[in-house]
């Protein structure tokens, strides 16, 4: 088992997620950051991210953080954290290439007791039945024997200057009683807000793709009663006003849907839910509603 004084963390992906996590474990303990992006790479190790999401001053904090686009610059790491997008197809089902390949280049340099631990949000179940049956081919080693995994879903919100990494509570979850302990104690060195240790890795990957769920059929509700009301005349932002002098009334507000996230996710529970056999109406129902609230406001537009 890793000591936590011994280990050498490497960050796969250096977007918004994996960048400010590598920053802030860099101020504390040796890091690697990778990224296939050579450019993005050149970019920070000359101290600027063109994201903004971390400023010039926080580089240069990360004392013990380099950078690199080579994989053979991660073969002393020992604590590897998957950052990597995980995006839809045309077809809106989960794309996991990103994450299928950063497995595969992690398993190429994979060695005894090491631990992997995802952050990028999946359905339940795929890191232990996609992402795990990869390293195992890759590294020839055998899982919870040889190396071991963990997930700790991102919840960072772009742009956010308020919310950051450090701030936002943590769900961490391990492949063992031991390694989720462990994982967990890695965390806790930089989020000050605390950890949530989950029951097992499932545990953790449904929690994080039913935060964004929730909030996309709560939206999909507002913007349908939205519609319902702009055909009766009547105001929707003073309804809401009116409903929300009631205690326990959740203040959500009509709009479009999008981004990396909130019209993503839920894509992903849903996959998974027909793979086992169940048809997820509401959820699906919320999708599409909220997928087309961008022409219903462009024609209400062109009709004023």
């Amino acid at each position: 088992m890793l000591d936590i004084k011994n280990i050498k963390i490497a960050v796969i992906g250096l977007g918004y997620v994996g960048l400010p996590l590598a920053v802030e474990f860099g101020k504390h303990l040796p890091v690697v950051g990778f990224d296939i992006n050579a450019e993005r790479i050149s970019a920070l190790a000359a101290g600027t991210d063109h994201t903004l999401e971390v400023s010039d001053e926080e580089l240069t904090q990360a004392l013990h953080l380099s950078y690199s686009s080579d994989i053979q610059a991660l073969k002393d790491c020992n604590f590897f954290i998957v950052t990597v997008p995980t995006p839809i197809d045309d077809y809106k089902q989960p794309d996991l290439t990103p994450l299928i390949k950063a497995s595969e280049a992690i398993g190429s340099l994979l060695k005894q007791d090491d631990i992997v631990v995802y952050e990028s949000t999946v359905y339940p179940g795929a890191t232990e039945e996609v992402c795990i049956p990869v390293l195992e081919k890759v590294s020839g080693l055998t899982f919870n024997q040889d190396f071991y995994a963990g997930y700790s879903p991102e919840r960072i919100n772009p742009g956010d200057k308020e919310h950051r990494v450090t701030n936002i509570l943590k769900v961490t979850a391990g492949s063992t009683p031991e390694v989720a302990d462990f994982v967990d104690e890695v965390y806790n060195l930089i989020i000050t807000a605390g950890t949530h240790k989950a029951a097992s890795i499932k545990v953790a990957e449904a929690a994080k793709v039913i935060e964004n769920t929730q909030r996309d059929v709560n939206i999909a509700l507002i913007n349908e009663l939205a519609v319902i009301f702009n055909k009766m005349g009547i105001d929707t932002q003073a309804v809401l006003e009116a409903a929300g002098t009631k205690w326990n009334f959740l203040p959500f507000r009509p709009g479009l849907v999008g981004g990396h996230c909130i019209g993503v996710d839920p894509y992903y529970l849903t996959h998974k839910a027909q793979a086992i056999g169940y048809n997820p109406e509401i959820i699906l129902a919320g999708r599409r509603l909220n997928d087309s609230m961008g022409e219903y406001v462009v024609t209400q537009l062109v009709k004023t």
